[in-house]
């Protein structure tokens, strides 16, 4: 049974894009905004790993470059990054807190 899978890539100015681009054709994914496809996957245990394997062995990655696969597991929806880490988000900081000071 095939699976709907979303991967977010930021892969940066210089990125392998072309190769990114070859594989998700391959995979005849659609695009669904900046820097994200979704696409159909054999639904296997260890989907993550996989999708990975996958994407290395035609795709050349940068220690900057990111992946972030979204899945549906069980009942639940489930995401992590399969290639890099997370990072401090650009907005983190605007909002700020209200806190009581005791003078």
């Amino acid at each position: 049974m095939k699976i709907r899978v979303w991967l977010s890539y930021d892969l940066g100015v210089k990125g392998d894009y072309e190769s990114l681009y070859l594989w998700l054709d391959e995979q005849k994914a659609r695009e669904c905004g900046d820097s994200i496809a979704i696409f159909l996957w054999e639904d296997v245990e260890n989907i993550k790993e996989d999708i990975k394997k996958s994407l290395e062995a035609g795709v050349e990655f940068k220690k900057t470059d990111r992946v972030y696969l979204i899945f549906k597991k069980e009942d639940n929806y489930t995401g992590s990054f399969i290639i890099g880490k997370r990072k401090q988000a650009p907005w983190a900081g605007y909002s700020s807190e209200y806190t009581e000071d005791d003078d």
